[in-house]
């Protein structure tokens, strides 16, 4: 069930926490895929449902959230537990003092903390395979196991498996978009800086966001209330928004699966139909990223290698996936002036394509091409970094321009799988965002 449907079951006396609780954790025991999460709370957990149970019995529940369980990926410090990011390397760490700042605002709401949940090693990847931990298999799938896109491998699984209605996932590349788009739920990213993120283990501080992945927009704009400490949300419907918005020309459609581009434009005729505006155009900037990465590298590489290069010069570095090993040392040949360049060229990049826009949103494909097969790509590196590479692509070029962004489910491509239909809106952006996406979810979603 979704977040609101839930909270009605909640404040209606049909079900108490404790009892939705108790189902969460006997669905996760009976599904067959184990490497969803790496790390079950129970006894939080059910220590949490029953104090909620008790304030809503006795009139004082904390709002539509107190109850509603939810579940963290593997970067997010939980007290008690070492953050090990999706890494054997971790496992070893020092348990966490305290929460993260964004799980603590999250349990002042009453949510429920089930548990963490699988990821890409070090959220470097956009397919969500790990060799460590196992990779949660796309439970859209009814053909062969598919990817779940990563790198919030196992949050996107955990909702679209309907083992818990909301899980927070990270995006420095496309990493919430992704596995949402590839596993047919919403995925929010934020405008950077719109959480803490004090205890959250970074990959790129210049490029890290974070997000909820939930069954509807509706549920993300209430647990993103919750995530920056509001008591309610701020976003409400408004049946008077209309929307402008601008399709790229260049750069998001290169390469894209037929049954992609497809659902796409049969999402554009509903919206164009219901009254929104649309202009094609070209987006300089995509074309500008694209070059500067040849050029200096990827922003993304140059910051992670600072974070890791220690990691990559013993013999730990045997322990890291070398697909991953691979992709940080690529982070070495970029030179302190490249990557001053790079941040230049970003806040100008940045700046033009806000006066571009003037406030109109954007829209393209999430990705691509649908949840590819998972057995091909473990057998052949240069299958999985040029899929990889695609799979990042588009919701890239959003992080690189400091955009928010929401994948929305809008149809089916290749083997019936699921197409993501990303709308975004430059930084700060987020209510308008938000606003939006709530008023045409359904008219994308057909």
């Amino acid at each position: 069930m979704s977040v609101a449907e839930l909270s009605m079951l909640i404040h209606s006396g049909i079900m108490s926490p404790v009892e939705i609780a108790e189902a969460v954790f006997d669905a996760i025991d009976r599904h067959p895929d184990k490497s969803v999460f790496v790390s079950l709370l129970k006894d939080r957990a059910m220590s949490e449902a029953a104090a909620a149970a008790k304030r809503v019995s006795e009139g004082r529940a904390l709002g539509w959230l107190d109850g509603i369980p939810i579940a963290w990926k593997d970067l997010f410090d939980i007290e008690g537990l070492a953050t090990t990011a999706g890494s054997t390397v971790l496992s070893h760490n020092a348990a966490a003092t305290k929460d993260a700042a964004v799980v603590d605002l999250v349990r002042q709401s009453g949510m429920v903390a089930i548990g963490r949940t699988n990821m890409s090693e070090f959220a470097f990847s956009g397919i969500g395979i790990n060799p460590h931990y196992g990779t949660p298999h796309n439970p859209r799938s009814t053909d062969v196991p598919r990817v779940p896109g990563g790198s919030s491998s196992g949050s996107a699984v955990a909702v679209a498996a309907g083992l818990v209605p909301v899980a927070i996932g990270t995006d420095t590349g496309g990493s919430i978009r992704i596995p949402a788009a590839f596993n047919g739920i919403v995925g929010y990213k934020a405008s950077r800086g719109r959480y803490s993120m004090n205890g959250v283990f970074p990959l790129a501080e210049s490029l890290d966001c974070l997000g909820p992945l939930s069954r509807t927009v509706q549920d993300a704009i209430w647990v993103d209330a919750a995530m920056r400490g509001a008591t309610r949300p701020d976003v409400m419907r408004n049946t008077d928004t209309k929307l402008d918005i601008v399709v790229p020309e260049n750069g998001v459609f290169d390469g894209a699966e037929s049954g992609v581009v497809e659902a796409f434009e049969a999402a554009l005729a509903r919206l164009e139909k219901a009254g929104a505006r649309i202009e094609r155009i070209r987006i300089p900037a995509f074309d500008a990223i694209a070059d500067l990465v040849k050029a200096r590298g990827a922003l993304v590489t140059a910051e992670a290698f600072a974070l890791h290069r220690e990691r990559l010069t013993g013999a730990i570095a045997d322990e890291i996936d070398p697909r991953v090993v691979a992709r940080i040392r690529l982070g070495e040949k970029t030179t302190m002036s490249d990557y001053i360049d790079i941040l230049d060229i970003r806040r100008r990049l940045t700046q033009e394509t806000e006066e571009l826009l003037a406030g109109r949103l954007v829209a393209f494909p999430s990705i691509a091409h649908v949840a590819p097969a998972i057995d091909p790509l473990l057998g052949d590196d240069d299958l999985f970094f040029a899929t990889n590479g695609k799979t990042l692509r588009n919701t890239g070029f959003g992080n690189f321009l400091d955009w928010c962004g929401v994948s929305i489910p809008c149809g089916t491509g290749d083997a019936g799988m699921p197409v993501g239909f990303l709308l975004s809106g430059v930084a700060g952006d987020d209510t308008k965002l938000l606003t939006t996406a709530l008023q045409y979810e359904d008219v994308i979603r057909g």
